[in-house]
């Protein structure tokens, strides 16, 4: 089990400690108020259950089964690859893949395929790789105290990633990219 999923597990364990019901309750709770939209569930969480907004947005995910590794559940890599890199995003797929191979030749990290992107990880997460729009891959690192230089773009702290790198063509995953993404290989594990 990787460290994500045994955080999710954790924090359900917890959610379940501070509500005094089982997962299987708070699903059956969630699905028999009538509500289908995700920040309204999350609010009744909030309120009916006083669980703080993250508890109440894993829990509202988890219920809905609308979390990005819900989503790509029973999918293969290569079918989630077709559904992120479909229509006017298809072109994106030669910079993801060049990203790829670039990347595999550090050594072994594990792919967490999601909705709309795919999440490499090591013992923790070192980047995740998606189309950011229609003409541009967003390549996200975690890159700790890395200050912004040139592509590298600082993001604001305590997100998924704390770079990020814009890319919109395979030409553009360069000696400097690579350099990058295994620096936060290094650090990830």
């Amino acid at each position: 089990m990787s460290a994500l999923d045994q955080a999710l597990q954790t924090q359900l364990k917890n959610i379940q400690a501070k509500t005094g019901k089982t997962l299987d309750e708070l699903i059956k709770l969630v699905k028999s108020s009538g509500m289908s939209k995700h920040g309204e569930i999350r609010d009744m969480l909030k309120r009916d259950l006083a669980l703080g907004h993250g508890d109440a947005n894993t829990l509202t995910h988890v219920a809905l089964k609308s979390d990005g590794a819900s989503q790509a559940e029973g999918k293969s890599g290569g079918e989630v690859l077709d559904e992120i890199y479909s229509g006017a995003k298809a072109g994106l797929r030669s910079a993801h893949e060049k990203l790829m191979e670039a990347i595999q030749k550090f050594g072994e990290f594990e792919i967490a395929p999601k909705k709309g992107y795919i999440s490499l990880r090591r013992k923790k997460q070192l980047a995740m790789i998606g189309p950011g729009t229609n003409s541009r891959v967003d390549l996200g690192l975690n890159l700790k105290d890395a200050p912004r230089a040139g592509r590298l773009e600082a993001l604001p702290p305590k997100g998924m990633c704390s770079h990020r790198l814009k890319l919109t063509a395979a030409g553009e995953v360069d000696k400097e990219v690579i350099a990058w993404v295994k620096q936060a290989y290094d650090a990830a594990g």
